[in-house]
């Protein structure tokens, strides 16, 4: 298999190949780890973690707001909120985004009405005055948000996960190998792109063809083009028929973990990859090398499948 000068492995023997392949596979999940431990105390990922912090963890029903609203949403608040803590403005003749946004005042302790309800309500409490109950939530209220798009202003941080190199033909071998996976593979052009900031997706086809779905986005960048479709791949080949919101983490901590060592294998340099999981994983690192063994078969597929590619075209 060609790959860029700076790869330092192959895997040509017959009979020890395998062996190879794991060894390499779990040293390389290894060094992915550390990174990860090393992206996390970086001074670059605390900045981005403190502006993070700052967005509100919205709730599902919000969220669907969002997403209906502004399906390419990333990160969305207030307005005020985006003058006063990001020193971004909302750009001139923006939509808002409307959500239901919570409202918390003092609450009876028994019908749970805020005062002015509480008087008008058949409840009869009155062991303690108003201004000694606590505080709860007693409804919602429809509020404007926006997304980051639809502001200007000082930049927000952002983290390198790109990877970089010389990636050759990857990006034509990796599409060629969309049937023997089993995926249908289309990259799409930035004009064209309807799913906001995200760089690639992994989807069904269709209600009749349970077939995965992965569409990319274009770019300049040919190594993370092929990162982004190796990532996606690991998706199709790993959790296509999983629907469970709260594993999402840890389904990205695979796939990406595998897209950094298939790339790494050809040659790529796939390191921002930590930087990429720390943001989904910042506090179990571990769960990576908890996971190897479904890494490495998908990454060892991968690589079985883009060596085939390889040989076929001078056959």
């Amino acid at each position: 298999m060609a790959t860029s000068s700076d790869s330092s492995v192959s895997f040509d023997q017959t009979d020890t190949r395998s062996d190879e392949m794991n060894s390499t596979i779990e040293q390389w999940i290894d060094d992915l780890v550390t990174g990860i431990d090393d992206a996390q105390t970086s001074a670059e990922f605390q900045e981005w973690l403190d502006v993070q912090s700052r967005f509100h963890d919205y709730s599902y029903r919000n969220t669907l707001l969002i997403k209906r609203q502004y399906p390419e949403a990333s990160r969305v608040a207030g307005y005020r909120r985006w003058q006063e803590e990001f020193d971004r403005h909302v750009q001139e003749g923006e939509s808002a985004i409307w959500i239901w946004a919570p409202i918390i005042t003092t609450q009876c302790p028994e019908c749970e009405n805020s005062p002015s309800y509480h008087e008008d309500s058949d409840c009869a409490y009155d062991e303690t005055p108003p201004e000694e109950w606590s505080e709860g939530l007693v409804g919602f209220k429809p509020a404007p948000v926006f997304d980051v798009s639809q502001t200007e202003g000082e930049p927000l941080p952002d983290l390198d996960t790109e990877a970089t190199g010389d990636a050759g033909d990857l990006v034509g071998r990796l599409t060629g190998a969309a049937d023997e996976l089993g995926v249908t593979v289309r990259i799409v052009p930035e004009a064209e792109w309807t799913h906001g900031e995200a760089k690639g997706i992994c989807e069904q086809l269709s209600l009749v063809d349970m077939q995965p779905r992965v569409e990319v986005r274009d770019r300049e960048n040919e190594a993370d083009l092929a990162r982004t479709l190796i990532h996606e791949y690991a998706h199709a080949l790993l959790h296509f028929d999983v629907d469970d919101d709260t594993e999402r983490s840890k389904r990205e901590v695979e796939a990406e973990a595998v897209a950094y060592v298939v790339g790494r294998y050809c040659g790529l340099d796939t390191s921002g990859s930590a930087f990429y999981l720390a943001a989904w994983e910042s506090d179990e690192p571990e769960v990576v090398r908890d996971r190897l063994d479904r890494i490495s078969r998908t990454a060892e597929e991968l690589i079985d499948v883009l060596e085939d590619e390889f040989s076929s075209s001078f056959s």
